[in-house]
């Protein structure tokens, strides 16, 4: 794009500026990369045509989904007669990362395929709830794999899907977005990042004079901008002070400055930016700790960046690390022996980062499949539980240990008339009982607003990690009722094996 281009475009830009539109949505990192198109004056009435009959706009971003009810166990009529602004402030405020099975429940609500609320329209609110929660949580490709199967077009999808771009890496294919739809009406500092992207940076410094002799750029974009786009004619003046809340492009303008901003105390979505191979290895386990922790990096990511290398310290991420790759190599070889020394030792690395049940996924299997004895069989059959298998039941079923002979009894379904060692054991056997759900969760279901009545039972279980057995009773029981057995199952499992207490 040459300096004419440039100039026209910025011509064509600053009009919609002026009534920038706020910001569109909670989630108060995003970045204000697109704004509204300006207002178009209404056309001349005309006559009235009588009515026809009509079907509906479909609406499509409601439905749009990942997961089919087959993989999630959810019917399409999930939400049913609900009400579409109810759901979202429902999804919105929907609670996260307590439990890994609440997680993973939590993620079927989000990327379900499901019919739209009865009283949907096409605006989505219903998608787009789950679009930011997904953002919220950290899901950045499982968000941008939603906006691509629902075909979203309009400026605020775009928005989101900009912000993804920056964090995972993707950047260019945003920006060749950005080009081929001046539509989305792009801000100025999006145009110019995008204009410098592509290397034409004597079109970017034109858009930004452009922006600052109209006053379209506030005092702190362009001090960004401006060393963004020459930092050589700011070489010894101190560095700019870092945002106390950095967008996604704000975060990719101060790392090209050579002013990286630490993501540990960023939201969850900004660890994504550290995976990549130009981060040091401490930062990349950092990050991958804490997206795996959340549930939305797959386990075997994390393993691979245990072993890369030898640790070079102690402590923190380093210990773990190496209690991982002491027992990687005994599995590795098929030591049983050995396998059976670092398994305490890596166990308690993981419990105490709160990765028990990601750490499962690495090793159950092989662990199951060493001739270990003791305390080792009883470890490995429990990580073998907390991935749903259940090989090693019967080295639990003959422990001296009540709890372990609880577990088996969750595991292969008969808890509620299993002998119970304390409270929580009882809240989760009476779960299982024929009691009937809370009443709350009774009105829900029968008015067939299913999805509302699992949103509430989630509510309830992550209460009940936090130490609230009625909860943990009135959970389970409402996740059974919705015939989520497997699921009620793995909540209790975990419920008892991890300490989510306190």
């Amino acid at each position: 794009m040459g300096t004419r281009h440039a100039l026209a475009l910025t011509m064509c830009l600053a009009p919609g500026l002026a009534g920038a539109e706020a910001p569109m949505s909670a989630i108060d990192w995003l970045s204000r990369s697109v704004t509204a198109p300006a207002p178009v004056a209404a056309p001349p009435e005309v006559p009235a045509e009588p009515p026809t009959a009509q079907v509906p706009d479909t609406p499509v971003l409601d439905v749009a989904g990942l997961l089919t009810p087959r993989q999630t166990g959810l019917p399409r009529e999930l939400w049913g007669a609900g009400s579409s602004r109810v759901i979202a402030e429902k999804i919105t405020a929907m609670p996260v990362n307590t439990l890994p099975a609440l997680h993973e429940l939590a993620m079927n609500v989000l990327l379900a395929e499901t019919h739209a609320p009865r009283d949907a329209g096409t605006e989505g609110l219903v998608f787009f709830s789950r679009l930011d929660k997904l953002l919220a949580v950290g899901a950045l490709e499982q968000a941008q794999a939603l906006l691509d199967v629902s075909g979203a077009v309009e400026a605020k999808a775009f928005r989101r899907q900009f912000d993804i771009a920056l964090l995972l890496g993707t950047e260019d294919q945003a920006c060749e977005t950005l080009e081929a739809a001046p539509q989305l009406a792009p801000t100025y500092p999006a145009r110019i990042y995008c204009t410098a992207r592509t290397g034409d940076w004597s079109a970017a410094v034109v858009v930004l004079h452009s922006a600052q002799a109209l006053g379209l750029v506030d005092a702190e974009d362009d001090a960004l901008i401006s060393r963004f786009l020459d930092p050589e004619l700011f070489e010894g003046e101190p560095p700019l002070p870092p945002p106390a809340r950095p967008t996604p492009l704000e975060w990719r303008m101060f790392e090209a400055i050579g002013q990286p901003l630490p993501t540990l105390t960023l939201p969850l979505a900004y660890a994504h930016a550290e995976l990549r191979d130009s981060s040091g290895w401490k930062a990349q386990l950092d990050a991958a700790e804490r997206l795996t922790r959340a549930g939305v990096l797959d386990p075997n990511r994390l393993l691979g960046l245990y072993t890369l290398q030898r640790p070079a310290a102690s402590g923190g991420v380093w210990d773990r690390a190496s209690a991982i790759q002491a027992l990687d190599r005994a599995v590795t070889d098929g030591d049983a022996r050995a396998a059976a020394q670092a398994l305490p030792m890596a166990w308690s690395a993981m419990t105490g980062a709160e990765l028990e049940v990601a750490f499962a996924r690495m090793y159950a299997p092989q662990l199951l499949a060493l001739p270990m004895t003791g305390s080792a069989a009883q470890m490995a059959a429990r990580l073998g539980l907390l991935t749903g298998r259940l090989d090693g039941v019967g080295t639990l079923n003959a422990s001296s240990e009540p709890k372990d002979r609880f577990l088996t009894a969750i595991a292969t379904g008969s808890p509620a008339n299993a002998p119970t060692v304390d409270g929580l054991s009882r809240a989760i056997a009476a779960g299982f009982s024929s009691d009937p759900v809370p009443p709350e969760a009774d009105e829900l279901l029968s008015q067939q607003r299913r999805g509302e009545a699992l949103l509430l039972a989630m509510t309830m279980l992550s209460r009940g990690a936090q130490g609230d057995l009625q909860g943990v009773t009135e959970g389970i029981s409402t996740l059974r009722a919705l015939g989520l057995e497997p699921a009620a199952r793995r909540v209790a499992l975990q419920l008892m094996i991890l300490d989510r207490r306190g």
